[in-house]
């Protein structure tokens, strides 16, 4: 124990060295101030190393302890920073990064006109994520992608919101270069949704629809399309929770029948998506559409005796079960068939004569369609069509002094034809059967006299025309047989005298006209 106690002032007497030492120690040149100050708060313990005269300071930071190899080598390069050409010349070259949450953004610290300087890149609370080439920071995400004297290029992956901010990057000059780059983190909007305050619409009412965009950053602005065409929006809220936003966009629209089924569309436009939308199908309730075709007969005029089929065609939503026949002015006649929608008589007749009338109904109302029946007399048969011929027999005009012959062409045939069936007259303003047969007779009797008159005419003009080429050819003077001769006398006298044949052949000397 004495030998104890003996050596204990010893000791004592080397703690005040220990401590010089260490404050000597603590005072050689010191890192940037930018860079990791040393924390006050821990020991700084000083281990015994042999080969070295000085021990070496354990350094730590905020967030994370360097280990003393790792202190030393900060140290060394801090002093080998003091010593360095000044950066004059060189100059740091950042760039502002934005990324979409959960992809990879790229942090590029680049020097121009670099002379080997020492890069370092730090997060936004100022810890350092590489020095040079070498990741002090543990995180994983941060990867380093490219380093040179010129360049130094992370990559950091999965990116949350979390990571936004500045990140600085430091070039070790004299003096030395601060420069900073802003990563922002867009978030697309989560559970897009439309949602309307009633299922089922009726025409003409007015729906309400309101569509959500939920956890998005920024706010995203919201449009409406029906269809392909684009609709004004009414309000828009926007809601802010810790740095996210929700935005609801309310859309008024008075719906018609015609918008059954048709989509509702709610696009959103937003940084971080495109083409995000979705849709809401409109179900629009609307009574029924009534319409009656007639199937049977072919023709729009009914007669005595035709088949009538009439069918009622119905279209509404909900689908009307109920389709119902009445005849508006009387009641429905016995031997008339009703089928669902179709409307069957077999034969028609004048008692069937009236209004029928077709109704369907669902839940939204009642519509009818109305058909107007008339039945007319079944067709008369008519006499066939009478033809009429006139021919003009031709003539040949012969004369003794030029023996010629005319002929005439035959006259054209008149032929006037009837109608060839009781439909091509018209039946709108006939009231019975006897009415139309007046008629028809009324219309024979002029065609026929139309004709007559016509093939008169013709013939009275094909008869002034031989005529005049008759009396054409036989105008002026001309000769008979007594002439003959007379031509080398020198008076009347002789040339009647020497007239050949003289008296005696009186009877050969004759004229026809033809």
């Amino acid at each position: 124990m004495a030998g104890l106690r003996a050596e204990s002032p010893r000791r004592r007497q080397l703690h005040p060295r220990r401590r010089r030492r260490r404050v000597a120690t603590v005072a050689q040149p010191e890192p940037p101030p930018e860079s990791h100050p040393p924390s006050s708060s821990l020991p700084l313990r000083l281990p015994f190393f042999p080969p070295q005269p000085q021990p070496s300071p354990s350094v730590s930071c905020p967030a994370f302890s360097f280990p003393p190899s790792l202190a030393l080598f900060l140290l060394a390069a801090a002093a080998a920073a003091s010593m360095l050409p000044t950066g004059d010349g060189q100059n740091l070259v950042t760039e502002d990064v934005t990324v979409v949450e959960g992809e990879v953004a790229t942090i590029s610290c680049r020097v121009k006109n670099s002379d080997d300087s020492v890069i370092q890149l730090l997060n936004p609370n100022r810890q350092t994520i590489y020095f040079r080439d070498f990741r002090p920071l543990k995180d994983s995400r941060f990867q380093l992608v490219n380093f040179s004297s010129s360049e130094l290029r992370v990559s950091l992956t999965n990116v949350s919101i979390s990571d936004e901010g500045r990140y600085f990057c430091q070039l070790y000059t004299d003096p030395p270069q601060e420069y900073y780059m802003t990563i922002t983190v867009l978030v697309p909007p989560r559970n897009l949704r439309i949602e309307s305050q009633k299922e089922t619409i009726m025409e003409g009412e007015e729906v309400e629809l309101n569509c959500t965009a939920m956890a998005s950053r920024p706010a995203t602005t919201i449009r409406w399309f029906k269809g392909s065409k684009e609709l004004s929006a009414g309000k828009t809220e926007v809601e802010q929770w810790s740095d996210m936003f929700t935005v609801t966009s309310q859309l008024s629209l008075k719906v018609k029948r015609e918008d059954d089924g048709v989509p509702v569309i709610c696009q959103v436009d937003h940084p971080a998506v495109k083409d995000l939308q979705t849709k809401y199908y409109l179900d629009v309730m609307y009574k029924p559409e009534v319409q009656v075709l007639q199937n049977s007969p072919a023709q729009p005029l009914t007669r005595e005796g035709d088949l009538l089929d009439l069918l009622c065609q119905v279209k509404g939503k909900p689908e009307p079960l109920d389709v119902t026949w009445i005849r508006v002015d009387d009641e429905m006649p016995q031997h008339v068939l009703v089928s669902g929608s179709n409307l069957h008589i077999e034969s028609l007749n004048k008692s069937d004569n009236g209004t029928y009338r077709c109704e369907a109904s669902n839940e939204v109302g009642t519509s009818f369609s109305d058909y107007v029946l008339y039945v007319y007399d079944s067709p008369t048969t008519l006499p066939p069509p009478t033809t009429t011929t006139f021919t003009t027999i031709p003539t040949t005009t012969t004369t003794t002094a030029t023996d010629t012959t005319a002929e005439t062409e035959p006259a054209v045939h008149g032929i006037t034809q009837l109608p060839n069936s009781a439909e091509e007259l018209d039946y709108g303003d006939l009231s019975d059967s006897r009415a139309g047969e007046e008629s028809a007779i009324t219309a024979v009797d002029h065609a026929v006299i139309g004709g007559v008159v016509a093939v008169v005419v013709f013939a009275m003009l094909c008869l002034l025309i031989i005529l005049g080429r008759y009396f054409a050819r036989h105008k002026g003077t001309y000769f008979t047989h007594e002439a003959k001769g007379a031509d080398d006398a020198a008076d009347a006298d002789t040339a009647i005298i020497n007239a050949e044949g003289g008296q005696n052949n009186s009877e050969e000397k004759k004229e026809y006209f033809i």
